[in-house]
């Protein structure tokens, strides 16, 4: 068996053989292998505080840099609490679709009716109905650099929906930075001022990208030795730049090259081969 052309199972026995229970790199927002790093904690933070404040929480960064996995491992948080959650990962749609997802998400039911106005109107009751019985509701965007300018208008109606006691719905919305150039016009003044947190991820320092590949093998690891020399971490580091999903790819290529050639380390040459593989830098 070839590593480097294997399928799906035949990679899996590869990892098997290499001491891992499961693959370390694949790039899918595994929530299992949730890196604890202080941003990460901190972007936590921002959105639990949004929760319980029925605040605006803006999430923005670059591609790769984790929006997805902070969203569903914080959505895995809220299991067991007394939260409703809807989540939205195509906001290329009309505000009414966008209400209609939301009713179903929250209630498991189809909306009775169409219209904006009377979706509107429904989703007001209905969240009436669950802040009566002590439930919090959270609306979360991923990818939500994606939204048309009038959607964005619709999310600022949703925050108008309040008691005087409380507001209704928390809204949290994770995209790229393009999110803050469309929030930074004239336009959008008037959601732009609803958001009371906003945090942008950034890429890893190079220490922070050795613990975090250490982090995920060690979680992934069942048995054995393998591991990543030194060199090889600072190259993963150039050559990924601190972005996660390509460190994520570099060091899966790179697990397979050593696998192929009978080595329990990857070494620096092996991870330039790798990011040249993946990439084309390292050339």
């Amino acid at each position: 068996m070839s590593a480097m052309s294997a399928s799906l199972p035949e990679l899996d026995a590869v990892y098997q053989a290499l001491g891992f229970h499961r693959a370390p790199f694949r790039i899918t927002p595994d929530t299992d292998l949730f890196f604890p790093h202080s941003q990460y904690l901190t972007a936590l933070s921002h959105l639990r505080y949004g929760l319980m404040t029925g605040g605006f929480t803006l999430l923005t960064g670059e591609v790769g840099l984790g929006k997805t996995l902070v969203c569903r491992y914080f959505m895995r948080q809220l299991a067991g609490e007394q939260v409703r959650t809807a989540y939205v990962f195509n906001p290329a749609q009309s505000y009414g679709d966008l209400l209609a997802g939301i009713y179903r998400d929250l209630t498991g039911e189809q909306a009775p009716v169409t219209s904006e106005g009377e979706l509107h109107d429904l989703m007001y009751a209905t969240l009436v109905r669950f802040a009566e019985q002590q439930i919090r509701v959270a609306l979360i965007v991923d990818e939500a650099h994606g939204m048309t300018p009038r959607l964005l208008e619709g999310l600022r109606l949703l925050s108008n929906l309040e008691t005087e006691q409380r507001k209704l719905i928390s809204l949290m919305l994770f995209g790229q930075t393009e999110l803050e150039s469309m929030l930074g016009t004239s336009e959008m003044r008037a959601l732009r001022q609803r958001i009371s947190i906003w945090h942008r991820l950034k890429p890893f320092g190079w220490l922070e990208t050795g613990e975090y590949v250490r982090h995920r093998m060690n979680t992934a690891r069942s048995t054995g030795v393998f591991q990543f020399s030194r060199t090889a971490l600072l190259a993963v580091h150039w050559y990924a730049r601190g972005v996660p999903r390509r460190i994520n790819q570099i060091c899966d290529r790179a697990v397979l090259l050593a696998f192929a050639r009978g080595s329990h380390e990857v070494t620096r040459a092996m991870v330039r081969t790798a990011a040249r593989e993946v990439t084309g830098f390292g050339r």
